[in-house]
């Protein structure tokens, strides 16, 4: 993903966009702190209520600090992860109760919906694989194969709820091939929106 958003942002600069790239958890000083406690490894038995929790903080914060003035000030924010993730990772993933993770999502980020979401989808296997291989594992990585198969039917079925935000690109391929499809998309959200206004 951050060789995607890599290769997004350069393109959307060529053509004259301001962009910020980010993710989450993360994205701010507090963020990072709150990401090495949700990523190490020798946090296996944090509660999946305390997980929620801390997710919804980073992004609360990320939110104020670098995301609205990003906006304000007529920018493109690239971030890898958004409220997306933490319904499928805490809703789906953990099973926790839907109704409370949709309403403190929602909290969390003021209601704020990104106006595109790219669902770089992979198949379980594939995705471990890929992790096994580049030879570092954080926590969550090391999850049970069905963990992340509940995840993977999460954002799937959140893409067939919202189409029209939510695009699904198939990521098993190259990664030129994968970025040549992410512009495509990304160009055509960018000019709809333009006629919009």
């Amino acid at each position: 993903k951050s060789t995607q958003i890599e290769i997004l942002a350069r393109h959307l600069i060529r053509h004259g966009h301001k962009v910020v790239t980010t993710r989450e958890p993360g994205g701010t000083a507090f963020g990072e702190q709150i990401r090495r406690v949700l990523l190490n490894v020798k946090n296996r038995r944090l509660d999946p209520r305390a997980e929620l929790f801390l997710y919804l903080a980073s992004r609360t914060q990320h939110l104020e600090e670098v995301i609205l003035p990003a906006l304000k000030k007529g920018k493109i924010v690239l971030c890898d992860r958004f409220s997306d993730a933490t319904v499928a990772y805490q809703g789906f993933g953990r099973q926790l109760d839907m109704k409370i993770v949709r309403t403190a999502v929602g909290y969390a980020a003021k209601e704020l919906a990104p106006d595109l979401t790219l669902l770089l989808d992979l198949d379980v296997g594939v995705g471990l694989a890929r992790v096994k291989d580049r030879g570092k594992s954080n926590r969550l990585d090391r999850e049970q194969r069905e963990f992340h198969q509940r995840v993977r039917v999460g954002y799937l079925r959140l893409a067939r709820l919202e189409p029209g935000r939510i695009k699904i690109v198939e990521a098993s391929r190259s990664p030129l091939d994968v970025a040549k499809d992410i512009k495509k998309i990304v160009d055509r959200c960018l000019v709809s929106r333009r006629v919009a206004k």
